[in-house]
């Protein structure tokens, strides 16, 4: 058992200079820095993400349970309902997660929200930030659909259970849990990660937008195709850096969705989650027209700094807390 820490020194200087170098960028651009819990009653029912749950034995109601968040999406939401303008937030996040070379399930998560940006100018702003700390000058934007039809032979918005499962299945891949799924993003997602995601953004930060409409998760439907979602992510050196979306407002459509995710959970054997309904009344009484980004900070930090494993830009991993 060691008791050292993972990153040295000289990185911790290094990470603390680009935490300063971020703050820098939003405090130009007029967008307010804030604090939201990181316990909460509630949490996400997305089927492909585990809360760490704790108890509480002191709350006014009696003792309860608790989440560690696995993002602070939904009360800095909260605060935008309730009249906040665009914000962001540099927090600790926590998912029930393998440790490994990208995953901690302790890390840093910057989150931010713009209110009135349509999708495409949080791309750009996303862009910039991006420029400016990873030092590169340039990124590149394309489809899903296109990097789909580069590196596979299947069309993700006009595609098949039977067609993914025999792509898959070529390839030497097929697991009987893929073959058990009867979700067609579930299979279009292991193929995204497992051929399109280590091949993306080699030389540049590559954002992939236009999502599959059944991976919307929390954002809008495009307007002009309903085949697909204002959603976009950002890779680079095949690792995912960033998650954003242009939001959905719509109550009753989230509410929708938060069901649809309980249902694919029973399918799958899992334990359905309670809706937070914190964060449906805020939606109730409105929040505005934004777009917001999700960007984890420790791995910007690992590819800034040319780090082989995100251990080496954190104190302590939490095998060793």
């Amino acid at each position: 058992m060691s008791w050292q820490p993972s990153m040295n020194w000289e990185t911790a200087q290094q990470r603390a200079k680009l935490l300063s170098a971020i703050r820098t960028f939003f405090n130009k651009r007029n967008v307010v820095e804030v604090e939201t819990p990181q316990m909460c009653s509630g949490t996400i029912t997305d089927v492909h993400l585990d809360p760490i749950p704790t108890s509480y034995d002191w709350h006014q109601d009696g003792a309860c349970q608790l989440y560690l968040q696995t993002s602070p999406e939904y009360p800095m939401k909260r605060l935008l309902a309730s009249g906040y303008q665009s914000i962001y937030q540099i927090a600790k996040a926590f998912r029930n997660e393998a440790e490994g070379r990208l995953h901690n399930p302790e890390f840093t998560m910057l989150e931010w929200y713009r209110v009135g940006f349509s999708m495409e100018e949080l791309m750009n702003e996303v862009s910039e930030l991006l420029m400016e700390v990873l030092a590169v000058k340039e990124t590149e934007v394309c489809s899903y659909e296109q990097v789909f039809l580069t590196y596979t032979p299947i069309n993700p918005l006009d595609t098949s259970r039977a067609d993914c499962l025999s792509f898959i299945n070529r390839q030497g891949k097929l697991e009987p849990w893929l073959e058990q799924t009867t979700s067609v993003d579930t299979l279009l997602q292991f193929i995204f990660c497992e051929w399109i995601e280590p091949r993306i953004g080699q030389k540049v930060p590559c954002f992939v937008h236009s999502f599959p409409s059944g991976q919307a998760s929390l954002a809008t439907i495009n307007n002009a195709d309903t085949r697909v979602a204002n959603r976009f992510e950002c890779y680079f050196k095949g690792i995912e850096l960033v998650n954003g979306f242009h939001e959905l407002t719509d109550q009753a459509q989230q509410l929708q969705r938060f069901e649809e995710d309980n249902q694919q959970r029973e399918l799958m054997g899992l334990e359905s989650r309670a809706i937070d309904q914190k964060f449906i009344s805020a939606l109730s009484h409105g929040l505005p027209a934004c777009s917001g980004v999700a960007l984890g900070i420790d791995r910007l930090m690992m590819l800034a700094l040319e780090r082989e494993s995100i251990k080496e830009v954190i104190t302590f991993t939490t095998h060793n807390a």
